[in-house]
């Protein structure tokens, strides 16, 4: 009986890790079916572009994905990038999509990412348990109890390509915490009047930025991917209203270069760049290091949906880019004017504003040798020579750029 029993106890918990194996459903590469007309660098193979991005990976993991806050948890270490903070929830949001996009390359890629979850658990927002505090302190604590919308998003989106990558059956619900994360980014991190993006959920109906905005916070992809999960006519309504917007941005203030700026205020009267030293810099109604990630955000709509407003959006500012530095990468400056002019001492590259660049190009085969040199540009540089921020914008944008970025849906 005693053997019977452990032949039974056995095959138990061999059909327990059948059926909650951690197999990557879409592992890397996945060479995606992009929208039709879309186009990749095609100057080299697929697998030296899929090696390239392995390869950055490795190093990109090994430096900042740190595990050293206790109870299985990980974050993304921002490098000393925000002074005194060792995670920022932006970071936190980048590295949950880069390794849920990573598994199947890495594997442990699922145990991290549950790991990354669990760090976003332990550090939730005052207002809500579902959405993370903004950044946390060397000492890990909450560096004050509000948020950031655009690493709540991330976060949120993450969670769908976990559903997609290993089902929601496991230790963590990944659906079902989406869901929650979602309704709460949708109650407190959505203008209900304009359906903007609010800078944080500490942001209320009477604050005087209710109607402000950072322009990097538009995600048309991602708010898609949510309107098929939950809230489908409100998050289309999000889509519609902030395309509307950017693109009325665009051709008042920057009708030759049409870049936006880092910060848009007063979208429920006359929406305008923002002052000088409005929250960040005396920059902040410039194309600066938030702007930067716009023509990426938008342009991933035409890639994955083929939206023609995200192709036209981004148009504009390919034809500048290229015209601008005579199609040479290393003539992109770290920052713009509106009318798109260098601001000044900023004549150095920085892999945020070149990688964002890079995927607004893939929307039109016209643009290909142009591609072609910046993917080279871009992986021409080493680790080393950039920070956190940058290196991880090239991360996220080098796994779309090599054609191994998919929606939770598809």
């Amino acid at each position: 009986m005693a053997i019977k029993s452990c032949i039974q106890f056995t095959g138990l918990l061999f059909l327990h890790s059948f059926l909650f194996a951690q197999t990557a459903l879409k592992p890397f590469p996945q060479h995606a079916d992009y929208f039709k007309g879309v186009i990749k660098p095609n100057h080299i193979s697929q697998q030296q572009l899929d090696k390239s991005v392995g390869s950055f990976y490795d190093n990109w993991k090994q430096r900042y994905i740190n595990d050293d806050a206790g109870k299985g948890q990980y974050y993304i270490w921002t490098e000393g990038a925000t002074g005194k903070n060792k995670c920022v929830s932006e970071g936190q949001g980048y590295g949950m999509i880069i390794v849920a996009l990573m598994a199947g390359y890495d594997t442990a890629s699922q145990r991290i990412y549950n790991g990354l979850y669990r760090y976003y658990k332990a550090h939730p927002s005052t207002n809500s348990k579902y959405l993370m505090a903004w950044a946390q302190t060397n000492l890990f604590k909450n560096a004050d109890g509000s948020s950031a919308s655009d690493g709540d998003i991330d976060i949120a989106y993450s969670l769908l390509l976990a559903d997609g990558q290993w089902g929601s059956q496991g230790n963590i619900n990944y659906l079902k915490e989406a869901k929650a994360i979602l309704a709460a980014i949708m109650q407190q991190e959505i203008n209900s009047n304009t359906f903007s993006v609010l800078l944080s959920n500490s942001i209320e109906y009477d604050s005087k930025d209710y109607f402000d905005m950072r322009s990097s916070d538009f995600m048309p992809a991602h708010f898609k991917a949510f309107g098929n999960i939950i809230d489908t006519k409100l998050w289309n309504n999000v889509n519609d209203r902030n395309y509307k917007l950017f693109i009325s941005l665009q051709k008042k203030y920057s009708p030759e270069a049409g870049l936006v700026p880092d910060f848009i205020q007063h979208i429920n009267s006359k929406p305008t760049p923002s002052r000088a030293n409005y929250l960040e810099s005396k920059y902040d109604g410039n194309y600066n290091y938030n702007a930067c990630r716009v023509p990426w955000r938008i342009a991933t709509d035409y890639i994955i949906n083929g939206d023609n407003r995200s192709k036209a959006f981004v148009e504009k500012i390919n034809t500048w880019i290229r015209n601008t530095t005579e199609n040479n990468p290393d003539n992109i400056s770290a920052g713009y004017t509106l009318a798109g002019d260098d601001m000044r001492k900023r004549n150095f590259e920085a892999m945020s504003f070149i990688s964002s660049f890079a995927v607004s190009a893939m929307v039109d085969f016209k643009n290909q040798s142009w591609l072609n040199k910046l993917w080279d540009y871009i992986i021409g540089f080493d680790l080393d020579q950039y920070d956190y921020y940058d290196n991880t914008i090239k991360m996220f944008t080098i796994i779309i750029l090599s054609g191994n970025y998919w929606a939770p849906s598809s």
